[in-house]
């Protein structure tokens, strides 16, 4: 099982000149200790919903580009970008840029956006559910032909581009993988098996009855798309407890592992990461007792 880190809190003591030497230690720490990819979230305004509005939150294509040069193994990506943020070539220009640059080790971390608070705030626009979902797929299909050398015409309901070059392309091939955020039924998950490399679920305190059903409505997607269901990397979201040790992190691990989770991504609830807590992270995933 791969252990990955999302950062969603940048309050610290010392205020915003803190940040720069933070960051570099929380990178170094997790490209040092094994975990797979450390997550930024791709938000204008905090995206831990128990911080402040006016909390500290950075950009996330910027964070990403230093993240990039603090570390040497750790691959890298936004979970997620919200589609409505920039334009799709943008968005995979950016991602072409950071697997460039980092050696083969961006993730394309995507979704449909939900944030209205943020949009209104921001000056953001927000299109409607079904229009966000028809951006979305459009961008998906762009990416991938971008990232094929395709610089045929583009033509879609929402985007029409006459040369969508790429130059350099990524360096992963066939393209960095691709993450569509998200738990709908009807149309993320329909999106996931048809375009994506992993879906991004929740640990939901139910027993695995959600997180159960969530990937059995994944597997159906795949059999209506003839996509291998195997070929999806399962990752959920959790939270790391307050004083959890590294075994009782195993644990949970584990039994995340026995309901079909193959990756886990670690969040912390209204406290940013210290280096304490990513080691007690790697070392779970190390010492993880076999489902």
């Amino acid at each position: 099982m791969r252990v990955s880190i999302s950062m969603t809190n940048f309050t610290l003591p010392g205020g915003p000149p803190e940040l720069r030497d933070y960051l570099t230690r929380i990178a170094r720490v997790a490209d040092e200790s094994g975990i797979d990819t450390l997550w930024v979230p791709d938000h204008l305004l905090p995206a831990d919903p128990m911080s402040a509005i006016d909390a500290p939150m950075l950009e996330a294509c910027t964070t990403l580009g230093f993240l990039a040069a603090q570390t040497e193994r750790v691959r890298l990506g936004t979970l997620v970008t919200a589609v409505h943020f920039r334009p799709p070539s943008v968005t995979v220009k950016a991602i072409s840029t950071l697997d460039v640059l980092t050696g083969g080790r961006a993730w394309f971390g995507i979704g449909a956006g939900y944030q209205q608070d943020e949009a209104l705030a921001m000056g953001l626009s927000l299109p409607s559910v079904s229009e966000r979902f028809e951006r979305l797929e459009e961008t998906l299909r762009l990416a991938r032909q971008m990232w094929a050398g395709d610089t045929s015409p583009f033509v879609g309901v929402h985007y029409r581009l006459e040369h969508p070059a790429n130059s350099p392309n990524t360096l992963r091939r066939p393209h960095p993988p691709i993450l569509v955020g998200g738990a709908g039924e009807r149309r993320t998950l329909r999106l996931v098996a048809r375009y994506a490399d992993a879906c991004n679920l929740f640990d939901i305190p139910d027993g695995g009855k959600t997180l159960r059903h969530k990937l059995a409505v994944l597997a159906e997607h795949c059999a209506e798309t003839d996509r291998p269901y195997g070929d999806i990397d399962k990752t959920v979201t959790t939270a790391l407890a307050p004083g959890e040790s590294a075994a009782q992190f195993a644990r949970r691990c584990a039994d995340l592992a026995k309901l079909g989770a193959e990756h886990i991504v670690v969040i912390t609830r209204n406290v940013p990461w210290t280096d304490e807590a990513v080691r007690i992270v790697a070392a779970g995933a190390a010492d993880m007792p076999q489902p």
